[in-house]
């Protein structure tokens, strides 16, 4: 929790809201391959990338 308190107050001293699309994708992303690394969609999810 620390990490992302750093962060916000990183990003709104330098005024860079744009980033935050790019770290949600990024926590998306990561959070699809985590979860659909054990089930049944894995191959499914591999062909996307």
């Amino acid at each position: 929790m620390e990490m992302i308190r750093e962060l916000w107050a990183f990003l709104r001293t330098r005024k860079k809201y744009w980033l935050w699309p790019v770290f949600l994708m990024m926590l998306l992303l990561g959070a699809l391959i985590v979860l659909a690394q054990g089930s049944a969609i894995a191959p499914f999810i591999y062909t996307l990338f």
